[in-house]
């Protein structure tokens, strides 16, 4: 058995065309971690900001991008109990993904449902465990309560629909084309901000009620209007900021009056331990709807391991809807 895989690298900053193929020696495990043969791993923004030199590494991560994968375990370490060499697995790295080997914590690593493809699931970890973190732990979203969803066509979006949905939230989605509109219909309410004042279609459809979550990725241009919104108690949520990072003014008594919380984070800034609770959630509470068939991650196309950069061009676009994903092996 060979010693050596390939992987993906970053050249320089810059478009697809900077990503590379590279010969290097396979992963090992340390004690806690579980070294997978990749069947399949999935695309994430963050993947394209950090090719454009724009989402830096931390000093101990790895520089080799890919943040989610499924595939088959090929060994542990000493101390993992939970997965044994042959599982079927899939899980959220701390970087590496784009690889056909990889290693995972087996605190961030999960079974594969029989039911569950591996491509579908190297297009959960990093949505899935963005949305849960986001909108369920740090959003408090129950049942009964309204989510709106920005960037409804993305990952993140559609993700974040599907749960919210199967845990009993009535939702909206705000997309940027009337196919993306078309795309969603059957899901949710949704809106394309071009051509609607998505805070009057909102405030219209809930009888000026307003909406308890909100899950955001545009920032500062959004900011009034979705103070507008929300509803006493409201929570507005950041996990991007694709419009603008600064707010030039904000409505604080408006905050104030209603008890409006506004937060955010991102997933690679959490602790193991945070990670491992998202996991464990994940196994808890989702694992049962996926066992199921249900909430499978929408998945827009499927590429080759030799066509990264074919996938990029098509993530750049922004005309997807759902997850890309690059299929390492096919099974």
């Amino acid at each position: 058995m060979s010693a050596t895989m390939q992987h993906i690298e970053i050249t320089t900053p810059g478009g697809p065309e900077v990503l590379a193929y590279r010969e290097v020696e396979r992963p090992v495990p340390k004690a806690n971690e579980v070294l997978v043969k990749v069947y399949a791993f999935g695309l994430n923004r963050p993947d394209i900001l950090q090719r454009q030199g724009l989402y830096p590494m931390p000093k101990d991560v790895t520089p080799i991008p890919g943040l989610e994968i499924s595939g088959v375990v090929e060994a542990v370490g000493e101390s993992i109990s939970k997965f044994k060499v042959g599982d079927a697995v899939f899980g959220l790295t701390n970087g590496g993904g784009y690889a056909e080997y990889c290693v995972l914590p087996e605190t961030q690593t999960l079974h594969k449902p029989e039911q569950m493809s591996f491509v579908q699931a190297a297009a959960i970890p990093e949505t899935f465990f963005t949305v849960w973190a986001n909108v369920f732990q740090m959003g408090r979203a129950q049942a009964g309560e309204t989510l709106l969803v920005h960037g409804g066509s993305s990952g993140i979006g559609t993700t974040a629909l599907m749960l919210a949905q199967a845990f009993g939230l009535k939702t909206f989605a705000t997309v940027g084309s009337d196919d993306k509109v078309k795309a969603l219909s059957s899901m949710t309410q949704v809106i394309n901000y071009k051509t609607q004042d998505f805070e009057q279609e909102i405030q219209t459809a809930t009888e000026g009620k307003g909406v308890d979550v909100i899950l955001d990725i545009v920032g500062a241009p959004y900011l009034e209007k979705n103070l507008n919104l929300l509803r006493r108690d409201g929570r507005l949520v950041y996990i991007a900021f694709l419009g603008g990072a600064k707010a030039k003014e904000v409505k604080l008594g408006q905050i104030m009056m209603k008890r409006l919380t506004i937060t955010g984070s991102t997933m690679r800034a959490r602790t193991t331990e945070e990670k491992a609770r998202i996991t464990q959630d994940l196994a808890d509470q989702v694992m049962p709807l996926w066992q199921q068939g249900k909430c499978f991650p929408m998945i827009y196309k499927t590429f080759g391991f030799n066509q990264i950069v074919e996938a990029h061009e098509a993530l750049d676009t922004g005309d997807h809807i759902g997850k890309v994903v690059i299929e390492v092996i096919q099974a």
